[in-house]
């Protein structure tokens, strides 16, 4: 396989590969799955519990929902006695354009 002028090189490559490879991480457990399809269905904030979503213990719904935050997929900001929780646009932007360029 020979390399373009414009391709990237093999740094960028790289990190593209790491950083794919830390998305899909975080998505490679069915309650987060369900976690991110549920958070993109309601837009801008949801201040539910989750644990409801995934029918799973809190504290086991929170550890899924850190692995989601920490991997940029999630936001989460305290509001009052709630936290709202969203699809972090941006980064699942860049997971669709990591995927697209395999």
């Amino acid at each position: 396989m020979t390399h373009s002028p414009s391709a990237p090189s093999p740094f960028g490559e790289t990190l593209e590969a790491e950083e794919l490879a830390t998305l899909f991480k975080a998505l490679a457990h069915p309650a987060r799955i369900r976690l991110m399809q549920h958070l993109a269905s309601h837009g801008t904030c949801y201040f539910g519990k989750l644990s409801d979503v995934v029918n799973l213990a809190p504290s086991t719904t929170s550890q899924h929902v850190k692995v989601l935050k920490d991997a940029g997929l999630v936001l989460g900001s305290a509001e009052e006695q709630r936290t709202c929780y969203c699809v972090n646009p941006d980064r699942v932007a860049m997971l669709k354009r990591l995927v697209e360029a395999l």
